[in-house]
């Protein structure tokens, strides 16, 4: 009998420690491509898509915006979109913990298909219990 894959749900700042080459990105790169040989399965929220893209057009421009939302669309993660279900446990994450919205989405993708969370965001600490995390090292203050 063949072990189940692993589930991991790459939060936005997983997505901006790769694309940026941060600490942590190495570990971000690994499960890529784990998740290329069919190890283990990636997925991402559409709330990602966006965190990325703003966040982007904030710090640069459009185009870098843009090319980063088609490197998320090529690499193998499946992108998750807004369902009845998971708009729920969102709500009620969102209800329960000090979370934002995006956070309390992509906590809610997590919790639905009893996936690993990897982040790199401290906001993510308070739901340890609740959704299992792997927390890439955190930025430190200059």
């Amino acid at each position: 009998m063949s072990k189940p894959l692993t589930v991991t749900v790459l939060d936005t700042s997983a997505w901006l420690t790769l694309i940026e080459d941060e600490t942590g990105a190495d570990t971000v790169q690994a499960l890529l491509e784990q998740a290329q040989v069919g190890e283990v399965v990636l997925l991402t929220s559409f709330m990602s898509y966006m965190e990325v893209y703003y966040i982007t057009l904030q710090e640069r421009d459009v185009d870098e915006a843009r090319e980063r939302i088609d490197l998320m669309a090529a690499l193998p993660v499946q992108r998750i979109e807004s369902s009845r279900a998971i708009a729920v446990i969102s709500a009620e994450m969102k209800a329960r913990y000090r979370l934002s919205v995006a956070d309390a989405w992509i906590a809610a993708l997590a919790q639905s298909y009893e996936a690993v969370l990897l982040h790199k965001d401290p906001e993510f600490e308070q739901i340890a219990g609740v959704v299992e995390t792997l927390a890439l090292p955190y930025k430190t203050l200059r």
